[in-house]
């Protein structure tokens, strides 16, 4: 199994990893934000996802995508083959997606939201603490992506404020603040 930041040779995988999506959102029975194979293959192609691959089989996928001219970053897509979750993968990606997210925007203020229990708590483990949504980007282009979600109705009737979804946000200026404090 080797976990690598994706590039032009793993585009074959983009509609493997949208199937995987999409069959995880219907068997969680939550909602989530639809990609296209397209729209994938160029996260790869960017250098700006990390991919899963076991004996030539994409087995895990997460991706970033940044906002507000930098200001933020958003780790999405998170997601395993169905035959290796629960075995620490889900771990593994999420701490290479931060640790990319971290390099090649080192300011920004990375967030994450999620349904799901098992990724809040990386999130925790990470640093990330639980924000409302108005401490989240307010670039249009990034709640647009939410349509293809089930509950993005709930979204809009809150005036984007809240969802079913929780937001998580790791801000390096406050991690770099309590290193000090602790130290």
């Amino acid at each position: 199994m080797e976990i690598l930041i994706a590039n032009s040779s793993h585009v074959k995988y983009a509609e493997t990893v949208c199937n995987l999506m999409y069959e995880s959102a219907l068997q969680r029975g939550t909602g989530i934000a639809k990609r296209s194979p397209e729209y994938v293959a160029q996260k790869m192609i960017d250098g700006k996802a990390i991919v899963v691959i076991d004996d030539d089989r994409l087995i895990g996928f997460s991706y970033i995508e940044s906002w507000q001219h930098r200001k933020f970053v958003a780790n999405s897509g998170l997601i395993v083959h169905p035959e290796y979750r629960k075995t620490g993968l889900a771990r593994k990606i999420k701490r290479e997606i931060f640790e990319l997210s971290r390099r090649l925007y080192p300011e920004a203020k990375i967030f994450s939201i999620t349904t799901g229990l098992a990724v809040m708590k990386l999130n925790s483990e990470l640093g990330f603490v639980p924000v409302t949504f108005s401490e989240l980007t307010d670039d249009d282009e990034f709640w647009k992506g939410c349509q293809g979600c089930k509950n993005y109705h709930i979204l809009m009737e809150n005036s984007r404020r809240m969802c079913l979804c929780t937001g998580m946000l790791f801000d390096p200026s406050k991690q770099s603040k309590a290193a000090v404090q602790q130290g």
